[in-house]
């Protein structure tokens, strides 16, 4: 994930750093810690 985007079409760039903000979003989504009630 550089910090050039590919696409030359701008709708097609929007569509890319969606990709990439839910590429972001998942890693982000991955780390944060699940509590759970014990007891």
């Amino acid at each position: 994930l550089g910090q050039r985007l590919m696409a030359r079409d701008f709708d097609r760039q929007v569509a890319e750093l969606q990709v990439r903000i839910a590429i972001l979003n998942r890693y982000t989504a991955l780390g944060t810690p699940v509590t759970e009630a014990v007891g």
